[in-house]
């Protein structure tokens, strides 16, 4: 068995494994890459919904909501990147697109989420990480995780969580400064959704993305958090970042639903977790040569997290 000073040395390893100078061409935002990002995800969606419109049917729209939801998690996903101050060159455009192009449509915000994340970096898998209680009851039963999809994709986890938005922007917007920022930028930019759908001639498109944030969003950030964090070999000792953050080796689907961005290299992320997401699979490529990952947490689908965390 593994002593605590061999998986030290194995955490040290990636350090000596991976350049100055390769770490510090990873960390370099690069302007157009993020512009191209943005401009996919939003093309997806606005692809996506054109579809329905041409060819309405009950198949095209549940295929929607399923490309939709994957869509808003990109937003979650770029939000991400932009709470790291990894997204622009630009802070003043790193936190406006953050903000304005992938937050607020999704009922987000870059500025208050940015130190509730960081708080999760410098506590990952241990008391006081605020994502804790994501990830710790699993593994459950399969009938349990059966009735957690459900309620997912029924809308009831969307229904909290908006009841839980509300509370936290339109709520407070009378005495917290933030929140009214929050509240204007949730409001104005789903109003400019609205006003494209209803532009060419199909406002009722817009009820997809208010659709799919209440049921498949939800559901796909249930699945990325038990992929990040749940069930990691270093529960025990959380310390590791080698063992308390899980990567995925995701397929091309599972990249359009469930890991869009590169959502997936979660466990190099954690290592550097200021590295653009399109820099992460080189830093993964870099780490899988020099055999840094041998003793990491790496699993080769989401199917496969998933049938561990109804294991029990």
């Amino acid at each position: 068995m593994e002593t605590s000073d061999e998986r030290g040395a194995q955490t040290v390893n990636w350090r000596q494994a991976v350049s100055r100078e390769e770490i510090r061409d990873l960390l370099q935002p690069h302007d157009l890459r993020s512009w191209g990002s943005i401009a996919l995800n939003w093309a997806i969606v606005f692809g996506t919904a054109a579809a329905v419109a041409r060819w309405p049917n009950p198949l095209t729209v549940l295929v929607a909501l399923f490309v939709i939801g994957g869509r808003q998690l990109a937003c979650a996903a770029i939000m991400h990147d932009a709470a790291h101050r990894a997204l622009f060159r630009s802070r003043r455009l790193n936190d406006w697109a953050g903000n304005w192009l992938a937050a607020y449509p999704v009922w987000s915000d870059t500025d208050r989420y940015r130190p509730y994340h960081l708080e999760h970096h410098g506590k990952t898998g241990g008391p006081g990480d605020p994502d804790l209680g994501l990830v710790t009851p699993f593994p459950i039963s399969r009938g349990s995780l059966r009735r957690k999809v459900w309620r997912d994709l029924s809308g009831q986890t969307g229904w909290k969580f908006a009841k839980a938005s509300w509370r936290r922007t339109f709520g407070r917007i009378g005495v917290d400064a933030s929140a009214r920022k929050a509240a204007i930028g949730v409001a104005a930019s789903n109003a400019v959704l609205l006003a494209i759908f209803t532009l060419v001639g199909h406002p009722a498109l817009y009820l997809l993305w208010i659709g799919a944030w209440f049921t498949t969003y939800t559901l796909v950030t249930r699945v990325r958090a038990i992929a990040e964090h749940a069930m990691t070999p270093a529960a025990l000792e959380p310390n590791d970042p080698l063992r308390n953050t899980r990567t995925v080796v995701a397929r091309w689907w599972e990249r359009l639903l469930v890991a869009p961005n590169r959502l997936n290299y979660h466990l190099e992320h954690h290592l550097l977790m200021t590295v653009p997401h399109y820099n992460l699979p080189r830093l993964h490529k870099l780490l899988a040569e020099r055999g840094v990952l041998e003793g990491g947490c790496v699993e080769r689908s989401y199917w496969r997290v998933l049938q561990r965390a109804a294991s029990a």
